[in-house]
């Protein structure tokens, strides 16, 4: 018997998240859309041009996302990171506990210095650019992993963002390992184009000889595989996992199984803020084929979870709004159901 249905690796940063115009991110020199790394210096000049913004403040990381969705949907996780001794790391560990994610954090005493953190700019057409200052999670390294605790998972999932740190690159492909002898399946998600850009060979590394699962977005597709032909894209992406969630925003997704192309709607919503997105998508995503869901099926249920993120500020939701998506989901499980085009 497993005792948790994913065990994830990654980043732990607070998001601070702040509503901006394009010329306030213009005048900040913020790159658009994506996640750019910033140092305490750089950090430090973007809290004075934001002095006068409110910011909502929020437990965050990617992984960390995705394992707090997999926990609110009901499933059980385990989280691997690094914080600091400080008011933002007992925020982060809390926040964590509360939302009932078992982590090392609980299991050793953080060390001094700086928990990281991520400021969020959403700008008007909710896109969301993010510039994040690793702080102690630049440290992240094999002494966060449990061995023994990812034996008992069901998933183990390695945060794409972790390419860009040479020690924490190291701890994932260190529980890769682990994970492939004790017979896990195996995740990841490309997290950014920064990533793709900057650090291919470090995913390169994670995506090894081969996933269970591999969740990116069509931009990142498009950027990995120097095309924006959808077919061809696909093809290539099919040869790195067995199941492989290509997201399109509006347009759905596209869950790829070999030669099986499934076609799932998006949920009709108005975008406020893509922050989180991605992140909740795979949670719910895993939640569901750890609970009987069929790929489709589980996919319906991610773009459902994703929209309804999109469609708020924030880069979480309340298990209250997680619980009516997953009530439709099981219905659409017993009735063997999904709204999908398969070829």
């Amino acid at each position: 018997m497993k005792t948790y249905d994913l065990y994830a690796i990654g980043n732990a940063l607070v998001d601070s998240e702040y509503e901006v115009s394009d010329t306030q991110l213009q005048a900040m020199g913020v790159d658009k859309r994506h996640m750019t790394l910033i140092d305490a210096t750089r950090r430090l000049e973007l809290l004075g041009h934001l002095d006068a913004v409110t910011a909502r403040r929020t437990g965050g990381g990617s992984a960390g996302n995705t394992v707090v969705a997999l926990a609110q949907l009901g499933g059980k996780a385990f989280y691997s990171c690094r914080v600091a001794d400080d008011e933002l790391g007992a925020f982060y560990t809390q926040d964590l506990i509360a939302n009932g994610v078992a982590t090392n954090l609980t299991r050793t005493l953080p060390a001094p210095g700086q928990t990281g953190s991520c400021m969020v700019m959403v700008t008007p057409d909710a896109e969301r650019s993010m510039s994040t200052f690793l702080g102690a999670t630049a440290e992240l390294d094999h002494t966060a992993l449990h061995e023994c605790d990812i034996a008992k998972s069901k998933i183990y999932y390695m945060e794409g963002y972790l390419a860009a740190s040479p020690t924490g690159l190291q701890a994932a492909l260190q529980g890769r390992q682990m994970a492939q002898e004790a017979g896990v399946a195996l995740a990841t998600t490309l997290s950014d184009v920064s990533m793709i850009n900057f650090c291919r060979p470090g995913l390169d590394a994670i995506i090894g000889q081969g996933l269970d699962y591999l969740f990116c977005n069509e931009e990142e597709a498009q950027v990995w595989c120097g095309t924006q032909d959808l077919q061809v894209i696909c093809q290539q992406f099919s040869q790195l996992a067995r199941t492989v969630c290509l997201t399109r925003g509006p347009q759905g997704c596209v869950v790829l199984e070999g030669t099986q192309q499934t076609t799932v709607p998006a949920a009709s919503v108005k975008a406020l803020d893509t922050n989180g997105a991605g992140d909740m998508f795979a949670g719910a995503f895993l939640y569901a084929v750890t609970h009987g869901h069929s790929h489709a099926q589980a996919a319906w249920l991610a773009n459902q979870a994703a929209g309804q993120v999109v469609s708020q500020y924030g880069n979480r939701l309340t298990s209250e709004i997680l619980g009516g998506i997953k009530s439709r989901a099981e219905k659409m499980r017993l009735s063997d159901g999904v709204l999908c085009d398969g070829n």
